[in-house]
C-alpha cells in the first residue's frame, strides 16, 4: 500500500515512518525539514498536491506544536494560529479534491476551548467528520525527540539530565498524565488504517496507555534510569507551579478502541528504551 504521512519527521511520524516500511509497505515522508518544497503552509503546494494524488492512505500528523514549555510560549501567538490554520486548509483541500482515505490526529486537548493549540485540533476535527476520515486522540505519546525547543516532558528530563545534571519541573509534579510510547502509538494506527471501514467519523478513537502517572513519578523512573548507570548525583527539582497546559481534570479517556488495540509497554520498560536510546548520544 502507498502510504503518506504528513509529518513524517515529527516525534510520532519518525516512528511510524520506520515502523510501515518494516511492514511493507512504500511510505512517502513529507515534513517542512526536508526542505521549502514540503512546507504544508504554503498555498498551493504543487508538491503536496502530486503526493495526495498519488497515495492510497494518509496520516495527517503535521501540526505546529510541542510539549509544555513550547505550547506555554508560543501558542497565543499568531504565527503558531496562522501556521496551523495554513496547513490544515491546505492538505484537507487536496484530501477532498481526491476523496482519500485518512486519518487525523488530535488531542485529549482538543476540547479544551481556552488553549489555542486544542481548538486549532477541534478544527481539525470538524474537517475530518465533513470529509468521513477518522479522528485519533493522543494522550501524551513519547519517544525520541530531535527538536530540544518542541520536546516534551519525558525526553526534556533525559536531555537536561544528561546535559545539567539535573532537570527542573515546571510544576510541583503533582499533575497525572497517561503515557504512550511510541511504538505502541504505530500499532494503533496500523490497526484503525486495516480497520478503517469498521469506525464512523464520529468514533472516540483515543490512543493511549489508559493508566495514568504524575510528572513526579515520571520524574524518579528516569532518576533511577540515570542511577543505574552510575550518575547516582543527578537531581530532580520541583517546581511551585500548579499545570497550566492541561487544566481540564474532567478529560477523560475513551476505551472503545480497545476492541481492536491494546497498549503492551509499561512506562518503566518505555523510559527505558527512550533512555538507552538517548544515552548514545552523550557516550
Amino acid at each position: 500500500m502507498k502510504i503518506t504521512i504528513l509529518g513524517s519527521s515529527g516525534q510520532i511520524g519518525a516512528y511510524l515512518t520506520e515502523y510501515l516500511r518494516g511492514k511493507g509497505h512504500a511510505v512517502h515522508e513529507f515534513d517542512v525539514v526536508n526542505g521549502e518544497h514540503q512546507d504544508m503552509t504554503d498555498i498551493p503546494n504543487p508538491e503536496l498536491h502530486r503526493v495526495i494524488m498519488d497515495t492510497d492512505f494518509v496520516f495527517f500528523l503535521a501540526f505546529d506544536v510541542g510539549g509544555s514549555r513550547y505550547l506555554k510560549k508560543y501558542q497565543h501567538t499568531f504565527d503558531f494560529i496562522n501556521n496551523n490554520a495554513r496547513l490544515m486548509v491546505n492538505a484537507f483541500g487536496l484530501l477532498e479534491k481526491y476523496n482519500k482515505r485518512f486519518v487525523f490526529a488530535s488531542s485529549q486537548m482538543s476540547n479544551m476551548s481556552y488553549s489555542p493549540y486544542g481548538v486549532m485540533k477541534r478544527v481539525g476535527e470538524l474537517y475530518t467528520q465533513t470529509l468521513g476520515g477518522l479522528t485519533v486522540h493522543f494522550w501524551n505519546v513519547y519517544g525520541i525527540e530531535h527538536d530540544p525547543e518542541k520536546s516534551h516532558v519525558i525526553t526534556d528530563f533525559i536531555r537536561r539530565g544528561f546535559e545539567e545534571g539535573q532537570f527542573e519541573m515546571m510544576t510541583d509534579g503533582t499533575e497525572e498524565r497517561q503515557f504512550l510510547y511510541a511504538e505502541d502509538c504505530c500499532e494503533a494506527l496500523e490497526t484503525v488504517m486495516h480497520s478503517y471501514t469498521d469506525f464512523k467519523p464520529e468514533d472516540p478513537l483515543h490512543i493511549t496507555s489508559f493508566h495514568g502517572n504524575t510528572i513526579k513519578e515520571v520524574a524518579e523512573i528516569i532518576q533511577g534510569q540515570f542511577n543505574l548507570i552510575g550518575k547516582h548525583d543527578v537531581k530532580i527539582t520541583p517546581g511551585l507551579a500548579k499545570d497550566s497546559v492541561q487544566l481540564d481534570k474532567r478529560n477523560q479517556a475513551n476505551n472503545y478502541i480497545t476492541g481492536w488495540w491494546m497498549p503492551k509497554t509499561n512506562l518503566q520498560d518505555g523510559i527505558a528504551k527512550v533512555f538507552n536510546e538517548m544515552k548514545k548520544n552523550y557516550e
